[in-house]
């Protein structure tokens, strides 16, 4: 259970919301780098942390990230001319750079300096991982450029994608640290309701470690002769990170991985969801083939996605719910694992009231997570730095999903494997 009061500071991203200026503390998504494929193309139309913002790739293929209206009449500058290092609001063709100076303003006389003294909002960006990221927080306070494993891997052992989801960011975080739901909801080969007598040997024992950067929890599920150890990790603010898993559950074609996901919010009740994959060693690339692959079955290929990255399925069409398919085959009736955990997350409404909620003794990554939530709003009001910001704190860091013997120790048995290879 949650207080109203402290839902609320954790859930709200606004400006100068308790929870928004800390997500300003560190280096966020933004857009897919794919989204500006090319030097003076198309800008695209951005909303983070409630704030709406246009981002263009200028003539030397960096990235502006300024305001959508221009500072003049307010025109948007979505229809911007994209030209020779700025961005041009066609209403009066005053230029920005991508810093937000104005370099030009052929509406004033020539000799006027009215441009030194009129800039568009803008913020620093940086472009790696197959991600544009954003700081939106205060220059003095900037963290060094984020430098997870994910962005120092080759582009031929990744891929990204990125998915709307409309609830707040919260409700996907926690789904994502919730590892013991997994053996339930997504479940395809249930046939009846047989299986769940011997749920109670799949429940996992969740164990959680704080650390600098978040927390590493590990859900290990005992078997006669082996121990199931998956060990996730949550990377402040909004990332988690899981290993490829072991043995015979990959399916063919598909490299041994760490995948996760990054949820930043766009408002308050819609957050982007920005899911990657990479090789789990530099020997074996991640083929395109095998990328489609994975989007299509956890359910946001090509074909499953709308144009503004919402998924097709979604709470207009009950998600595409099969009753038949749920009684006989797969637990929910809904095709996709990533649909599956939309469905549930959207449909507990736009921001959750977790003072309503029982939780149990599979929750201690949520509740873990809200207290550092709850620290890090606490910390900006207070002046102190935030955890996870230094990326000497995270650098190194990698999950696990394996299987080894009953009775051994598992930090031991798989210290190396939690080490970034990259």
């Amino acid at each position: 259970m949650l207080s109203r009061e402290d839902n609320e500071r954790i859930t709200r991203t606004g400006a100068g919301t308790p929870m928004g200026e800390a997500f300003r503390r560190y280096w966020i998504p933004a857009a897919l780098a794919s989204e500006l494929p090319e030097p003076d193309g198309a800008p695209i139309r951005v909303r983070l942390l409630g704030e709406d913002l246009i981002a263009f790739r200028d003539t030397s293929g960096n990235i502006g990230l300024v305001g959508a209206f221009c500072p003049h009449r307010r025109a948007p500058m979505f229809f911007g001319r994209n030209e020779e290092g700025g961005l041009r609001c066609v209403y009066h063709g005053w230029k920005f750079d991508r810093a937000g100076a104005c370099v030009d303003m052929p509406s004033e006389p020539p000799d006027s300096l009215f441009k030194t003294k009129v800039a568009i909002a803008s913020y620093p960006t940086w472009e790696g991982g197959g991600m544009l990221w954003a700081y939106m927080g205060p220059p003095d306070k900037a963290p060094p450029p984020p430098d997870y494993e994910l962005v120092r891997v080759p582009v031929t052992h990744r891929f990204v994608s990125k998915t709307l989801q409309r609830c707040n960011y919260l409700q996907g975080l926690e789904g994502g640290l919730d590892s013991s739901h997994a053996t339930i909801m997504h479940r395809d080969d249930i046939g009846d309701r047989s299986w769940l007598s011997v749920y109670e040997s799949l429940i996992p024992r969740i164990d959680v470690e704080r650390t600098g950067y978040g927390f590493m929890y590990t859900g290990i599920r005992q078997f006669p002769t082996e121990q199931w150890v998956r060990a996730y990790q949550y990377v402040m603010p909004a990332m988690q990170m899981r290993g490829s898993i072991s043995g015979n559950f990959n399916r063919p074609g598909i490299p041994p991985k760490i995948d996760g996901h990054i949820w930043i919010p766009r408002d308050d009740v819609n957050c982007y969801v920005y899911n990657f994959a990479y090789s789990y060693d530099a020997t074996t690339p991640f083929p395109a083939e095998a990328a489609l692959s994975e989007e299509i079955h956890f359910g946001r290929g090509p074909d499953d996605l709308l144009p503004d990255f919402s998924l097709r399925h979604n709470m207009s069409n009950d998600y595409g719910i099969d009753r038949r398919r749920q009684k006989t085959f797969s637990f929910t009736g809904i095709e996709g694992v990533n649909t599956q955990d939309v469905a549930l997350q959207e449909g507990m409404g736009p921001i959750v009231d977790r003072s309503k909620e029982h939780l149990g003794t599979t929750d201690r990554a949520i509740i873990a997570l809200r207290q550092l939530l709850l620290e890090a709003t606490r910390a900006v009001e207070n002046g102190e730095p935030v955890r996870g910001v230094d990326p000497s704190a995270y650098r190194h860091v990698r999950p696990v999903d394996h299987k080894i013997a009953r009775g051994l120790e598992w930090r031991s048995a798989l210290a190396d494997e939690l080490q970034a290879k990259f």
